[in-house]
């Protein structure tokens, strides 16, 4: 990662050698500084990933607004004047990444950076899967329901029934998710 969309609420007239903008270019990261939604829109696309420089109350709605744009690591800038929350704060809805401070050498700074989009990957892959297993599940209680209207039908058990499924997808050339769909909408139909 070499390239940082920074979202900052006020950005300061005078940048501070503590600042994230500032840190980030003296390590010789590329920062794109952000402020409004306008800006992000047009810098998030040049962007490895994203530092919020925000008080935590505030990250719940940048970050959902971000992820709509893109979906990029996040990072907290955690400085003085954005750690002065409640602890009602720390239960936002939005994944971080990792937590940056002014404090933080190049190479801490770089080994955060590195852990923080490893998690980053992680989660997208977690997503990815826990979205197959919601769709196979989905499948799964159709076909359950195509398997218990055919056994009622034709009064044979389930084990037949998923067999008569199976060939009718087979001889059809279509998944047996969307024979069984077919079915159920149609028993569905004639039972109104």
């Amino acid at each position: 990662m070499r390239s940082f969309l920074i979202i900052d609420a006020q950005p300061p007239e005078n940048l501070s050698k503590y600042h994230p903008e500032s840190i980030m270019l003296s390590y010789g990261y590329q920062v794109h500084p952000s402020g409004s939604e306008a800006i992000v829109r047009e810098s998030i696309q040049h962007a490895d990933a994203m530092i919020l420089h925000l008080p935590l109350s505030s990250i719940e709605t940048w970050g959902n607004t971000l992820v709509k744009q893109r979906s990029l690591p996040i990072f907290w800038w955690c400085s003085t004047e954005t750690a002065q929350s409640s602890l009602q704060d720390c239960e936002v809805n939005v994944s971080i990444d990792g937590v940056l401070t002014p404090s933080m050498t190049e190479q801490e700074l770089h080994w955060s950076l590195h852990f923080g989009e490893k998690r980053f990957f992680e989660r997208q892959h977690w997503h990815s899967e826990r979205e197959q297993l919601h769709a196979r599940l989905e499948e799964r209680k159709w076909i359950d329901k195509a398997k218990g209207i055919l056994g009622q039908i034709n009064g044979i058990p389930e084990a037949e029934a998923y067999d008569v499924l199976r060939k009718k997808a087979m001889n059809d050339r279509k998944r047996i998710v969307d024979v069984a769909i077919s079915i159920v909408k149609a028993h569905e139909m004639l039972r109104a």
